[in-house]
């Protein structure tokens, strides 16, 4: 029914969509993730009686953003 031509320049071109695909889409989140736990640190140098209240939710905060990059590879992954 349908005819794939799989030809150079398209593989490379799927190849080249997977890659910013991923790239763009975990720049965002390694960031998010590199200021989290810069102000977590830097809140636990102030504070360091403080070091349990703000553990639990540096890693839930760290864990919403990494699913962000988490969703780029599945995008990646889907594109054929």
């Amino acid at each position: 029914m349908f005819k794939h031509n799989h030809t150079m320049e398209g593989i490379n071109l799927t190849m080249l969509a997977k890659a910013i695909a991923i790239g763009l889409g975990s720049l965002g989140p390694g960031l998010a993730i590199g200021m989290i736990g810069a102000k977590a640190m830097e809140a636990i140098g102030r504070n360091p009686e403080a070091t349990g209240k703000l553990f639990v939710p540096m890693l839930l905060t760290a864990a919403f953003a990494e699913a962000i990059s988490i969703y780029a590879l599945v995008i990646a992954f889907s594109i054929k």
